[in-house]
């Protein structure tokens, strides 16, 4: 079983769009979210789960 790579904070995944090229060619182009592989404790439960860079920088604030 493949885990998508989304936020389990926030919810960020894949966004969809077009690349351009110089002669304004629009081809179908996708980003994929910057998440990383962290340490979550939920519930008092220590779990490994897919978080996003903004969301790992907030939650080193607080």
């Amino acid at each position: 079983m493949f885990m998508s790579r989304v936020c389990s904070i926030c919810g960020k995944g894949k966004m969809g769009g077009h690349q351009v090229s110089h002669s304004n060619i629009k081809t179908n182009k996708q980003w994929n979210a910057n998440v990383q592989k962290v340490n979550v404790e939920v519930d008092g439960v220590e779990k490994r789960q897919y978080v996003c860079t903004k969301c790992l920088k907030t939650a080193k604030k607080a």
